[in-house]
């Protein structure tokens, strides 16, 4: 009798076990969601390599993948616009849903040969932010520079996701097609 109470009675223990001592990380997505997002201020100062005003308005109604750093670019900066180039393409008939986002926070020029790689493939949209007005908006995780990220933001213009330092690519690529099946319902290719 013991032994058929103890059998009826297991899974109602390991359940409670389960949900209330172990506690099991339900975690599936590799960047790390920012909770609430942050919908980007509207009077960030955005201005192109020309030099003409752009607004934030122009920068929604895509998913946008951002690199942010100085006009020099480093091979930090080389490899996430590499890797930016690398999962828009990757994604297929999404790609038009996914726009390139380069985000020069400093007055150095770059390099043209940077601006005719990021360009080859399929255009990226290239604007000088200063560095104090983008800290309102984009945030880099504890000890380390906002140059170090790439950035996830919404078609409506909310930063949601923040991807670690050198980013595993095959990895992040889920994170976007999860986001793009997510959306597929409310969200079209094109602005």
């Amino acid at each position: 009798m013991l032994l058929v109470l103890l059998v009826c009675a297991a899974p109602v223990i390991a359940a409670y076990l389960a949900y209330f001592v172990i506690r099991p990380e339900g975690r599936t997505n590799y960047s790390e969601l920012i909770v609430p997002a942050r919908a980007m201020p509207s009077d960030l100062p955005l201005v192109d390599l020309q030099g003409g005003s752009s607004s934030t308005a122009a920068l929604q109604g895509q998913w946008l993948l951002v690199v942010v750093s100085g006009g020099r670019c480093d091979s930090t900066c080389e490899r996430h616009l590499w890797i930016q180039r690398q999962l828009r393409e990757s994604l297929g008939r999404d790609a038009g849903r996914v726009d390139k986002l380069w985000l020069v926070d400093d007055a150095a020029a770059p390099r043209p040969e940077t601006l005719q790689a990021i360009e080859s493939v399929a255009p990226a949209t290239v604007l000088r932010v200063p560095a104090e007005a983008l800290s309102r908006w984009l945030e880099p995780s504890p000890g380390r520079r906002l140059e170090d990220h790439l950035y996830i933001v919404d078609p409506r213009g909310d930063w949601m996701m923040r991807v670690p330092p050198d980013p595993d690519p095959a990895r992040l690529k889920r994170d976007l097609v999860r986001l793009l099946s997510a959306s597929a319902g409310w969200d079209q290719p094109g602005r």
